[in-house]
């Protein structure tokens, strides 16, 4: 194994991380899709949640066209490094993963239900890779604004632990924390497969539905 791969493989000390930079990355005004405002502030009514599930391409469609989504947008989490480009990122030294902000109505759609279709829509017992996608910010995470969702969290984890167990599946690896500041990719990230359809996606599940 290369070097290269044992530092994708392996989150760096805070100490060894990139140091980054104070400027913040440009990004549209307005989501591709939706055509609301990308960044804050929302509406006072909607709520935020924010998940980690592998290439965010892919990811981040699954949550837009799910009802009661105001907004998502692309970007970097659970992290060291300051205003990260993606290729330092993909560099595995600034322990950031690849995540999706949801912006959503509690009102039209739960939080919950954005649990179910995070553990549905992708593999979580993989460690730091997502299929063929390998490396730090491909892990499965889920990256909580408060306690309510901190504690439903964790519920779903156990409850869908026991689908993955029934199924032959080995242990979850999803860590589950409270949200870091969330840093916005660049601008050709965001809404990505709206911009180009037939470009690759990643997301894949284990075929395992969430227990009723």
């Amino acid at each position: 194994m290369s070097i290269l791969l044992q530092t994708k493989a392996t989150l760096p000390n805070r100490e060894d991380a990139l140091s980054g930079r104070d400027q913040k990355i440009p990004v549209p005004d307005q989501h591709y899709v939706h055509g609301h405002t990308l960044q804050e502030p929302f509406p006072d009514n909607m709520q935020k949640a924010l998940f980690g599930l592998g290439c965010f391409w892919g990811a981040e469609k699954m949550f837009w066209q799910l009802e009661g989504v105001y907004n998502t947008a692309v970007g970097y989490s659970s992290d060291y490094t300051p205003n990260p480009t993606y290729q330092e990122v993909c560099s595995g030294m600034t322990a950031h993963n690849e995540v999706v902000l949801v912006v959503f109505d509690p009102a039209i759609i739960s939080y919950q239900k954005l649990l179910e279709s995070f553990w549905q829509s992708h593999h979580p017992t993989q460690g730091m890779q997502q299929g063929n996608d390998c490396g730090t910010q491909y892990r499965s995470g889920i990256y909580t604004y408060n306690h309510e969702q901190q504690n439903l969290a964790e519920v779903s984890r156990s409850f869908y632990q026991q689908a993955l167990s029934f199924a032959g599946y080995p242990q979850i690896t999803t860590e589950i924390i409270s949200a870091s500041e969330f840093y916005y990719a660049e601008d050709y990230h965001q809404q990505y497969l709206a911009k180009n359809p037939n470009g690759y996606c990643g997301l894949g599940g284990t075929g395992v539905s969430y227990p009723e």
